[in-house]
């Protein structure tokens, strides 16, 4: 194994400030990267490095950077990286604790620079809030007010305030004007927390839009430490504008995004960013999940302008890198970017394009390396199989969709924790491996092929296949071969958290802005009025 090269916490401090293209990736689970990790550092896991790095780190010869706690994940990341193409791949030095001996700033939870960003937002533009019980009077009283949410649908759909429209961020200065139609309707801006109900808020006033705006102080979070009852399965959505309001809308939008300093590219443009091998592009379609299947660009990928807010750091994971965004009405994309250039990104919005350029349809695909050879099983051998003893099957879907529901005597494991999941397996003859599709597995397969000399097979089609063919399910907790760090319990998430928890949330979230300063790496710059 050749020597990996190395950068320490100054290397990437002075990269940051200059605004250097740089990969800093965390290649442990989501679980222990929630915990503690660098502001802009990206969590792609070891376990998804191959299905998620072409299209987060599409440039070849990026300045990565991979560390984990010291559990040696980085150093198999990086030989992965190496036989993907991938040719300036370094470790930094000390990993996350070299980072904190060093002096840097670690963070804890997830989606960390928006979050940040939009305490800072709210600190220098005092953006209105009300509080829960303000606004359940308004709503006892009913008064003339309309409560907005700024979520993603099935976010709203599971927990939301009583009569709330779902509007996800981007659509909300496109779809107001017909939402609150009369000028004098208080329009409330709601998420589970704070970030998107702030940024929310801010996009209406900074677009203008006539009616007195605020945003609900700390959310769901707020409501339930209120003592007030959230409403579960609301399917309140926004319709169509005409084109009038689209116009409009389109107009204020504009305004915001030239103050902002947002850049504007045509195809051409486009096309020349593109071929500058030297810089990342990313070129990202911001309208609804529906609109892009319908009829999108060619090379772009579906990220709702909302969510890409949000949770930049998902899709965009090169910090330094150009974003470029497109929608066909001139108002997501525009709000979108105008947000993005705050956060300190150079950012684009493509015009002038035409119905016909958005010539291709269907959902986004990943880009992805080519695919392992395994031995495939059919759901009848599967199904055979387990009727004797000898077969055990691994699935390594997410933890979430395994307690929803699995094959049944299936064990969950991750990916990169094959050695201690084998660990706690019964004595196998074979292995079939599983997950969704199985496009995972497939990809352990290899691995635990080299770890044992008995068959490993892949299920094909996965479980998916499995339940379409309507065979036997369990759900629950009940073969799990190691814990469920794959995904990072949410404080504001689900209706079954401690108040302690969510309360230890809003605090955290109000002391970002120290944070912020403490690390100094930021290049945040808050639009003003």
């Amino acid at each position: 194994m050749s020597t990996i090269a190395t950068r320490s916490y100054p290397d990437i401090r002075r990269a940051l400030l200059a605004f250097e293209e740089l990969a800093l990736i965390d290649v442990r689970e989501e679980d222990p990267f929630a915990q503690h990790h660098p502001l802009f550092a990206a969590n792609i896991p070891l376990s998804k490095l191959e299905l998620e790095i072409y299209a987060r780190v599409p440039r070849r010869d990026t300045a990565i950077t991979l560390y984990d706690n010291g559990e040696g994940l980085a150093a198999i990341a990086a030989q992965r990286l190496r036989t993907l193409g991938y040719s300036d791949v370094a470790l930094l030095e000390g990993g996350l604790a070299g980072w904190r001996e060093a002096g840097g700033e670690l963070f804890r939870d997830v989606n960390v620079p928006s979050k940040a960003f939009g305490e800072l937002l709210e600190s220098v533009r005092h953006t209105p809030s009300l509080g829960a019980e303000q606004v359940q009077a308004l709503l006892d009283a009913k008064a003339d007010v309309v409560v907005l949410d700024a979520r993603r649908f099935d976010e709203y759909q599971t927990m939301s305030i009583p009569g709330g429209i779902s509007v996800p961020g981007a659509e909300l200065v496109l779809r107001v004007a017909e939402l609150a139609p009369n000028p004098n309707t208080q329009v409330i801006v709601n998420c589970a927390g704070r970030t998107r109900s702030i940024i929310g808020t801010q996009s209406l006033l900074n677009a203008g839009i006539p009616n007195p705006v605020a945003a609900l102080r700390n959310g769901t979070i707020g409501w339930t430490l209120a003592g007030q009852q959230l409403a579960h399965g609301q399917a309140r959505q926004f319709s169509e504008v005409s084109d009038s309001t689209r116009r409009n809308a389109a107009q204020r939008a504009r305004q915001v995004a030239d103050k902002a300093g947002v850049l504007r590219l045509d195809l051409q443009g486009l096309h020349i960013w593109q071929a500058e091998t030297a810089r990342t592009t990313y070129l990202f379609d911001v309208r609804t999940p529906e609109e892009y299947a319908a009829g999108h660009l060619p090379g772009s990928r579906s990220v709702p302008g909302g969510q890409l807010v949000q949770e930049t750091d998902h899709v965009a994971s090169v910090r330094g890198a150009r974003i470029v965004l497109l929608d066909d009405d001139g108002v997501r994309a525009n709000m979108s970017a105008s947000w993005l250039a705050q956060l300190g990104w150079q950012v684009a919005v493509l015009d002038d394009l035409r119905p016909a350029d958005l010539s291709e349809s269907g959902d986004w695909q990943a880009p992805l390396p080519a695919l392992p050879q395994v031995n495939e099983i059919g759901v009848d051998q599967l199904a055979s199989w387990l009727e004797e003893a000898g077969t055990v099957v691994l699935d390594f879907t997410t933890s979430a969709n395994y307690v929803k529901r699995h094959i049944p005597g299936a064990h969950w494991a991750i990916r990169a924790q094959l050695p201690a999941a084998l660990e706690q397996l019964p004595v196998a003859e074979r292995y079939v491996l599983t997950c969704g599709s199985s496009l995972l597995a497939r990809f352990a397969a290899v691995d635990l092929q080299a770890l044992t000399r008995k068959p490993v097979y892949l299920l094909e089609g996965g479980t998916a296949r499995w339940i379409g063919a309507g065979l036997a399910l369990e759900s629950g907790e009940s073969h799990l071969a190691v814990p469920r760090t794959d995904r990072y319990r949410r404080p504001y998430e689900g209706t079954d958290n401690p108040r302690e928890a969510m309360q230890g949330y809003l605090d955290w979230e109000y002391g970002l802005i120290a944070q912020l300063e403490r690390d100094g790496t930021h290049g945040f710059r808050v639009l003003q009025a």
